[in-house]
């Protein structure tokens, strides 16, 4: 079994969606193996592409939420039936023991991603920490406890800011 968590950015532009979800897949693809389980935190952008294609690729998915205000707090109308879906097609999900979204739900979240995983897949820029639980800060977490990363950011990925 290969569990891979993913960190990424989730103001991803619009055009660059498919050329991140193509990345993916053909990661993915190659560390299959006997048996797959993806993991994630479901955040719009590079995590929702994540966990979609690990279930294409016939993986597992472990979500963790955040906090438990999280669906109705954080995840946007648009998102909604996406996260939903998601949720119900996870093998497993565990939401965090707090109460409201934020720094110090989002830093123990990532922690937990990383906690048994063999790889992190971080859809990132390699723009820097900023010390708010975020994509750079997951990466260096990676980095400190040891693990394998790998950086997806295709040619003419970029963010949209918002």
């Amino acid at each position: 079994m290969v569990t891979v968590a993913v960190t990424g950015h989730m103001d991803l532009a619009d055009e660059a969606a498919e050329a991140v979800r193509t990345a993916l897949r053909d990661l993915l693809a190659g560390l299959r193996g006997d048996s797959l389980v993806g993991r994630s935190c479901l955040a719009r952008g590079a995590d929702t592409l994540f966990a979609e294609e690990i279930l294409s690729l016939g993986g597992r998915l472990s979500v963790i939420i955040p906090s438990r205000d999280y669906r109705d707090a954080v995840v946007t109308p648009a998102d909604l039936t996406r996260f939903d879906a998601l949720c119900e097609a996870a093998d497993e999900v565990v939401i965090m023991p707090y109460e409201h979204a934020g720094r110090a739900a989002y830093e123990a979240a990532n922690l937990r991603l990383l906690q048994g995983a063999d790889r992190l897949v971080a859809v990132w820029d390699g723009s820097a920490p900023t010390g708010g639980g975020g994509t750079a800060d997951t990466v260096a977490a990676a980095r400190s406890a040891g693990l394998a990363i790998d950086v997806v950011w295709p040619p003419g990925a970029r963010r949209s800011g918002a």
